[in-house]
């Protein structure tokens, strides 16, 4: 399914003005699972500079990224606040929230136990998107500001991974 998905994206973004190439890749790259890995390495294939094509994908990613993890950090404000509780991060409460409820939710704790912020924002597009990863964390107690950087970093780190990768195989074929 994302391999389709990624070949129609491909297919669409080759037909493409150079110029509207670059403004594609980042819608591209707000899409869960394309992210700034694939929607760098996309640019790379269709022939935009690297230099280009990864801060594309990066800003694409964050946008999202920082998108629902405003929402979820809103919502959960709320909740707090109708339970009368303090904000996320706030002096007095953890970061890691205590484990339990559903199964979802007992994994991601002990894997914010495990690793932390900076672990799972930076594993977790090896199993998650970014979009789905980060409002996550904020909705379970982690400190907003900590999702944000590391997850800032994990998107700028697999943006440049995947697009130095795509450089190298881009310049290995021509």
């Amino acid at each position: 399914m994302i391999q389709d998905l990624f070949a129609q994206l491909t297919a669409l973004v080759s037909d493409l003005e150079p110029w509207q190439q670059v403004l594609a890749l980042i819608p591209i790259s707000a899409i869960p699972f394309i992210e700034s890995y694939l929607g760098s390495f996309l640019g790379i294939l269709v022939g935009i500079h690297p230099a280009i094509a990864i801060p594309a994908a990066v800003v694409g990613n964050l946008v999202a990224t920082f998108a629902v993890t405003a929402l979820a950090g809103r919502a959960r404000g709320a909740v707090l606040r109708g339970r009368g509780a303090g904000e996320p991060g706030a002096p007095g409460e953890p970061d890691v929230p205590a484990a339990g409820g559903g199964r979802f939710r007992t994994k991601v704790a002990a894997a914010l136990g495990r690793y932390g912020v900076p672990g799972v924002c930076l594993l977790g597009p090896l199993l998650v998107a970014s979009q789905i990863t980060a409002p996550t964390l904020v909705a379970l107690g982690a400190a907003r500001s900590r999702v944000y950087l590391w997850m800032g970093v994990s998107i700028v780190v697999w943006g440049l991974a995947f697009g130095l990768f795509g450089g190298v195989l881009s310049s290995v074929t021509a």
